[in-house]
């Protein structure tokens, strides 16, 4: 992780409703949240969460209802169309789940790669192109069409046109789901080597637990809200350097600490469990007492 100190993403109080005939969905209620520069990070929830909803604001695919969200120094919600469609070219590379939005069949793996620098007058297109088949490890794959490629090729090139442009930001939208663990292993390989390499700030959206298990910072989102973070204890780097570092020095291995999220308005997102363990879930109220150092929450019988 290249982490500059530099915020990229920053959004505060961020709200969306869709509105289908009379019905009112609220798919994001308040969620406030920063991503530094130079960060991979994972997202994770349930279906339902807000974190799809979430990436295609990031990505400038659908607009905030109300709250604030700057990606890149620009607020989101002030662009005009004509900025928003240059934002989406030049800042953002967008990696789907499914290939087919992703990849042109008739064209070759270098072709759909040189797509995306024609629509921004590139120059040099196919060095540029070629370099990126190479970082993919599919340069030897070059003039192959997507029928000729399997699903972990195809997702390759699908991350090698997400780079075309070189955007500050790279999005990806369950880009493991449609293929093995073996090769979801690998495709999350690549991210971790764009990342370290390149210094690309990447937010990758995924159900899949284990896999966020592999990145150092794993956003939680329920309900539309931030709900918690987990921080890997060993960094990737050390953790592939040295064989030890799966164990810890007390035998155990090494895992991610889990930490609530505390709001700018002092709002705490408890783990639903934590709540259903000292009997307080759906109860509405809670006594909650600072004892010296440590903030204690009691069921309010108690």
């Amino acid at each position: 992780m290249n982490n500059s100190g530099e915020e990229i993403i920053s959004c505060e109080n961020l709200v969306k409703i869709y509105k289908t005939n009379d019905i009112e969905v609220l798919a994001l209620q308040g969620l406030d949240l920063t991503i530094m520069e130079g960060e991979l990070t994972a997202i994770i929830g349930n279906s339902g969460s807000g974190k799809s909803t979430f990436l295609n604001m990031l990505g400038g695919l659908d607009r905030p209802t109300a709250g604030r969200l700057v990606v890149c120094g620009k607020d989101l919600l002030k662009l005009t169309e004509s900025q928003l469609e240059k934002y989406k070219l030049e800042t953002v590379g967008f990696v789907w789940q499914n290939n087919a939005r992703n990849l042109i069949p008739y064209l070759t793996a270098l072709e759909n790669i040189e797509l995306p620098m024609i629509l921004s007058k590139r120059s040099q297109r196919k060095d540029h192109a070629l370099e990126i088949l190479e970082l993919m490890g599919m340069s030897h794959r070059k003039n192959n069409k997507l029928h000729q490629l399997s699903g972990g090729e195809q997702q390759r090139i699908a991350i090698g046109i997400a780079l075309a442009n070189n955007p500050k930001l790279l999005l990806a939208d369950e880009p493991t789901g449609s293929v093995d663990s073996r090769t979801a292993d690998k495709i999350l390989d690549i991210f971790r080597e764009i990342n370290k390499n390149l210094g690309i700030t990447i937010v990758i959206v995924t159900h899949d637990r284990q896999l966020s298990r592999k990145v150092e910072r794993v956003i939680a989102i329920r309900d539309g809200r931030t709900s918690s973070e987990f921080i890997k204890m060993k960094s990737y780097t050390e953790e592939f350097a040295n064989l030890k570092g799966e164990i810890g020095g007390d035998g155990k291995r090494d895992e991610q600490v889990e930490l609530a999220v505390v709001d700018r308005a002092g709002r705490l997102q408890i783990p639903k469990e934590y709540l259903e363990a000292i009997g307080v879930l759906g109860k509405g109220k809670v006594r909650v007492e600072l004892e010296n150092d440590k903030i204690t929450i009691y069921s309010p019988e108690n």
